[in-house]
């Protein structure tokens, strides 16, 4: 069964927008929306089409209206411009990308990390006490 190139290329090509003003990496939304990174550049290349369920995660995810990732609303319409409710700081790329990476540790893996982790951040407690002043009496 061939694909309407015309709706898949339209939702591809929206959800990229969509996915690039809010500064997140095809990763991020795939991870976000629950699909395989892959399969969700397919999708921004218009290769295929979502499932509704999908679909709804990626307007939920993207912050973007379906009439507008659907192409039924005019482009002239910019709704981004619009005011939208605040949101929670996203953390940056890099935290995001750790977060990812740690998520797939085994137990083990995870406890040796954070051992790591513990004694860096003692380390720079201990080179900042050493490096301040002694008290002025």
């Amino acid at each position: 069964m061939a694909l309407p190139r015309g709706l898949a290329g339209t939702i591809g090509t929206a959800a990229r927008a969509a996915r690039v003003r809010a500064n997140l990496t095809q990763e991020d939304v795939a991870e976000r929306v629950g699909l395989a990174t892959e399969v969700y550049g397919r999708l921004e290349r218009g290769g295929m089409l979502p499932s509704v369920p999908t679909l709804k995660k990626l307007c939920e995810v993207l912050r973007i209206p379906s009439d507008v990732l659907l192409g039924l609303t005019p482009a002239q319409e910019n709704f981004w411009t619009k005011e939208t409710p605040a949101r929670p700081v996203e953390e940056p790329g890099e935290i995001r990308r750790l977060v990812r990476t740690v998520k797939r540790l085994e137990p083990a893996e995870f406890r040796l990390l954070s051992l790591m982790a513990t004694g860096l951040i003692r380390l720079r407690m201990m080179r900042q006490s050493r490096s301040k002043p002694p008290p002025s009496q």
